[in-house]
C-alpha cells in the first residue's frame, strides 16, 4: 500500500521513539555486562560507557571464591523447579473449574480469592502459621506459602473461557471423556502460550525471592543463591568501613565495585537465557489471558 505523508510521518515519530526506549532499556543492561569485565579503576572514573576497558574477571573470581555460591545456585534451582511445578498444577487445578459454565458456586469462589488480593493477616500472623505448620527452616517453606497467586488464576481462567470452546470439552464428554481426560488431553495441549506465560512468571519470583528465606530460613545449607549474594555485598560493604588506611580503601572500593556489577551478572543471566525460549508464546498468552474479566 502507498503511504500518504501522513503515514509516513507516523512512521518516523514511531520508529524514532521506539528507537529511543530501546536504547533505555539496553543501555542499562550493556552497561553492567562491560562493567563487570572492566577495570574498577575506570568504571569508578566513568571512563565505562558502552565497551568494557581493561578486560578483568577479578569480580567473578571474588564472587566464586566464596564456596556458598554454588550451594546457593543448586538450592535456587531446586526452589524454581519444584516451586514452579506446584504453582503450575495450582494454578491449572484452581481456573480450570472455575472456566466450566457447568461449575455451580464459582462466582463466590471467585470472590473470596479476588478478597485475598487486597487483604491479608500481615507478617507476624504468617509467620506464626507457619511455625504452627512445622515449616520454619524446611525446603517447604520456599514452596508452600507461595504457591499460587490469584491475579495469575484470574488470567489463566479467561484464557480457558476464550480460548478453548466449550462444545470441543462437550463433545469430549459425550465421547465419554472425564473432566480430567479434557484437562489433559484437550485444554492443555492447547494452552501452551498461557502455560509458557504462567512459567515464566512463577519462576522469575521464585529465582529472585529473597525475602522468605531471610525470615524464614536459619540454616546456611538452605540459603538460595539471592540470599548468598546479599551476604557478600553486604560484607563487602562492612569490609570497607572498618579498613584503616587510604591504600586499603581504595582498594576495597573498587572491589566492592567490581563485585557489586558480577553479582548482577550472576544472578540475572539464567532469567536472561530464559525469556527469549518463551518469548514467542508470551505476548499471544498475555494478549488471550487478559482481555475480558
Amino acid at each position: 500500500m502507498r503511504q500518504n505523508a501522513a503515514d509516513k510521518a507516523f512512521d518516523i515519530v514511531n520508529y524514532t521513539l521506539l528507537t529511543i526506549v530501546l536504547i533505555a532499556v539496553m543501555y542499562p543492561l550493556v552497561f553492567v555486562v562491560s562493567a563487570s569485565f572492566s577495570n574498577p579503576e575506570r568504571v569508578l572514573n566513568g571512563e565505562v560507557w558502552l565497551l568494557p576497558k581493561q578486560l578483568t574477571m577479578l569480580g567473578y573470581q571474588k564472587v566464586f571464591q566464596n564456596k556458598d555460591i554454588l550451594t546457593g545456585y543448586g538450592n535456587t534451582i531446586l526452589y524454581t523447579v519444584a516451586g514452579t511445578a506446584v504453582n503450575l498444577a495450582m494454578t491449572v487445578a484452581a481456573a480450570y473449574p472455575l472456566s466450566r459454565r457447568d461449575f455451580k458456586g464459582k462466582k463466590a469462589i471467585m470472590l473470596f480469592m479476588v478478597f485475598t488480593m487486597f487483604f491479608n493477616g500481615g507478617l507476624v500472623p504468617t509467620y506464626l502459621l507457619i511455625k504452627q505448620l512445622h515449616m520454619i527452616d524446611t525446603f517447604w517453606v520456599m514452596i508452600v506459602p507461595n504457591a499460587v497467586a490469584v491475579w495469575n488464576i484470574i488470567i489463566m481462567r479467561t484464557f480457558f473461557q476464550q480460548s478453548i470452546p466449550g462444545e470441543m470439552q462437550e463433545a469430549a464428554a459425550i465421547d465419554g471423556c472425564s473432566n480430567t481426560q479434557i484437562l489433559l488431553r484437550i485444554v492443555l495441549p492447547l494452552s501452551l502460550p498461557i502455560l509458557a506465560v504462567m512459567v515464566l512468571f512463577y519462576s522469575v519470583g521464585h529465582w529472585n525471592a529473597y525475602f522468605n528465606a531471610l525470615i524464614y530460613l536459619t540454616d546456611r545449607a538452605k540459603y538460595p543463591l539471592q540470599l548468598i549474594l546479599r551476604e557478600i555485598l553486604i560484607q563487602n560493604q562492612m569490609n570497607e568501613m572498618n579498613n584503616l588506611t587510604e591504600e586499603s580503601y581504595a582498594s576495597q572500593v573498587m572491589n566492592a565495585e567490581t563485585i557489586k556489577y558480577a553479582v548482577i551478572i550472576i544472578a540475572n543471566l539464567p532469567v536472561l537465557l530464559l525469556y527469549p525460549l518463551l518469548q514467542r508464546y508470551f505476548v499471544k498468552g498475555m494478549l488471550i489471558g487478559a482481555i475480558k474479566g
